[in-house]
């Protein structure tokens, strides 16, 4: 029932305000789901520091010096200011469908990341399966967001 009254709404809210409404309103949802621990278990996407991706323009790996738990998974930062930026606001800094593949998500599936298959749009983190796969996603950036977006809704409930 829930779930019928968002997608309602939702599609009032496109019908209304056009596809930058939509996106607003699920920006909640597409901080909801499961987030890609990677080769260690219990450690977000790989152990790397999501906030240094926005901040510095790269991938910088995170310490055990500076974690901080969220979503049933351990972060780690490079430094006790990431870490303060990430506990203020983690849907702020944490990667886009929980750190899965941008590109796959686009497509209707979920892939595993790797660190330096990265992309900032508007201030968002997208990380691809690899390099390859992110020069497929850089063709069309926008549309696979947008198509992600959608997606990830559903995926993100079935991983």
């Amino acid at each position: 029932m829930n779930r019928r009254i968002f997608l309602l709404g939702a599609a009032a809210v496109v019908a209304v305000g056009g596809t930058g409404a939509y996106f607003w309103q699920t920006r909640e949802v597409l901080a909801a789901g499961p987030v890609f621990t990677g080769k260690t278990p219990g450690i977000a996407i790989n152990g790397y520091d999501t906030v240094a991706y926005i901040t510095e323009g790269k991938p910088v790996e995170g310490s055990d010096a500076y974690t901080h738990s969220w979503k049933g998974v351990t972060w780690r930062f490079a430094s006790a200011e990431n870490k303060a930026l990430f506990e203020a606001n983690p849907e702020k800094y944490a990667p886009q469908y929980g750190g899965f593949c941008a590109y796959a998500v686009a497509k209707g599936s979920t892939a595993k990341t790797e660190p330096d298959a990265f992309t900032v749009v508007d201030n968002k983190l997208y990380l691809n399966y690899d390099k390859n796969v992110q020069s497929l996603w850089e063709g069309d950036i926008p549309k696979f967001i947008e198509d992600g977006d959608k997606n990830w809704v559903e995926l993100s409930k079935n991983q």
